[in-house]
């Protein structure tokens, strides 16, 4: 299994965190992605995976899709082999392509569905992405972004939250964005896709993730990253990925030898492949 992640140019930025390629030849059953408050475009080059969500149960997936944002891990099962080029857009640019995040919440949907044009330019940038010619994908996230406008005051709410890697406080965070705290929720919730306190929460458990593929004590970690003890970050990292913090541990350190249900979500995790 091979993930790795792309810069994307310098003008996309503010709407695009990166481009990845995930490349599995024989993916070995279902497979789980933890969910990092931000939203993606997908083109399925190689075969086509079956996921789960609470709406459809398992089902085959369309060729190109929107995954919008979660709080519970995805679990997906590939068919053959895996092939992907993601498109990760920024928070706050989370609806780049709909205003209706709330009804996809937990949903990884066809792209086609929302806006055909996109799906099909999609597919061909990212197959020319894979040949070595990246121009074709910037061109069309180029004309995706220059027709997006960005809610400034939730940027700098989204630039707060990150930095503190969830631990911000959100009545700090509507006043340094000049908003009323319920203001705050309305507008974060429309151009994110989640409320302050489930992105916050999205980070936080990121930020441990990250921690633990490191050395440090297990309660360092929790305290470190916000939690009032290890029980505490333990209840919450095991209510996302099913794993307590030690058992996480020792599979983010073995995942090529270990659960194969750990080694996507570890690579994500990591921003490339070990």
């Amino acid at each position: 299994m091979e993930y790795q992640e792309f810069p994307v140019p310098e003008k996309l930025r503010r709407h695009i965190q990166c481009v990845w390629r995930l490349v599995d030849e024989k993916p070995q059953g279902v497979q789980t992605i933890y969910p990092d408050g931000r939203c993606e475009l997908i083109a399925q080059l190689g075969g086509q995976s079956r996921l789960w969500d609470a709406v459809d149960g398992w089902h085959l997936q369309s060729q190109t899709l929107f995954a919008a944002q979660r709080v519970t891990a995805v679990r997906f099962d590939p068919v053959g082999r895996l092939d992907d080029i993601g498109v990760r857009l920024q928070p706050a640019a989370s609806n780049l392509i709909t205003r209706k995040l709330a009804s996809m919440r937990d949903r990884v949907v066809d792209l086609a569905g929302l806006d055909r044009g996109i799906s099909r330019s999609l597919d061909t940038a990212a197959r020319a992405f894979v040949a070595g010619k990246a121009e074709p994908l910037w061109r069309l996230l180029s004309r995706l972004c220059d027709a997006h406008r960005i809610d400034t005051k939730i940027e700098s709410a989204v630039a707060r939250v990150i930095e503190s890697d969830g631990q911000a406080r959100i009545d700090t965070i509507a006043r340094a964005a000049s908003l009323s705290v319920r203001s705050l929720q309305t507008r974060f919730l429309a151009e994110v896709g989640l409320s302050p306190k489930e992105f916050a929460r999205l980070l936080r458990l990121q930020a441990t993730l990250r921690a633990l593929d490191g050395d440090s004590a297990l309660a360092d970690v929790a305290t470190d990253k916000g939690f009032s003890d290890q029980a505490h970050a333990t209840r919450e990292v095991k209510r996302l990925t099913g794993f307590s913090l030690a058992r996480l541990r020792d599979e983010l350190h073995r995942d090529r030898d270990g659960d194969a249900a750990i080694r996507i979500a570890a690579a994500f995790v990591r921003g490339a492949s070990r």
